[in-house]
């Protein structure tokens, strides 16, 4: 089986889910490396209510086995008043058996997401989702200051991971800053994993 990046996210107006399609291309641009696109189903607090196993578009819900076998993680969400969206933290609180056996240690993580305005706690967000794979043993990755878009940009980008302004009604697509971002942090958790599994590849 090919290497892949898991890109596991949670999008409700599909905001974060463009960043996710960014950050896929971003890991495929390594050679030998492909990004899995995976999502989560929503919760409701109805108990009698359940989603379809196969969702009706976008990408495929992640099952434990897509997430035991990636070579790496990276975890989207929308904001949440400053935490990550309760369908992905459901997910994530499932998986006590990969943590158990240690299946996610030393594989290297990050995050992302996207908020409806610009101070709307998008650093906040990322550092939620960071708790949860440190306590499963993951190499937490942020975004370098060697990436000039984080000294430019003017909508999202963070040192934490990657971040997009959405608008009120998830309006605004992906700036440029943006999308090189999510470019850059796919690239560097491929390029990472490459390198921890003594495959170091160059960009295709």
């Amino acid at each position: 089986m090919q290497p892949y990046i898991l890109v596991l996210y949670y999008s409700r107006h599909g905001a974060t889910a463009d960043m996710a399609q960014a950050i896929a291309r971003g890991v495929e641009s390594i050679s030998g490396m492909e990004a899995r696109l995976r999502t989560v189903p929503a919760v409701s607090t109805v108990c009698e209510a359940s989603e379809d196993s196969i969702p009706v578009e976008g990408a495929l819900y992640c099952s434990e086995e897509d997430l035991r076998h990636c070579s790496g993680l990276i975890l989207g969400s929308p904001t949440r008043f400053g935490n990550m969206a309760a369908p992905l933290k459901y997910f994530i609180d499932g998986t006590s058996a990969l943590w158990l056996t240690g299946a996610l240690i030393d594989k290297p993580a990050a995050a992302f997401t996207s908020t409806s305005s610009l101070h709307g706690g998008q650093e906040s967000t990322l550092l939620s989702m960071l708790l949860p794979l440190l306590h499963h043993g993951m190499l937490y990755c942020g975004l370098p200051y060697s990436e000039s878009a984080l000294m430019r940009t003017t909508t999202g980008g963070t040192p934490y991971g990657a971040s997009h302004l959405a608008g009120a009604d998830s309006e605004l697509a992906l700036s440029e800053d943006e999308t090189n971002l999510c470019l850059a942090l796919g690239q560097r958790i491929a390029r990472l994993a490459s390198r921890l599994q003594g495959t170091d590849n160059d960009e295709r």
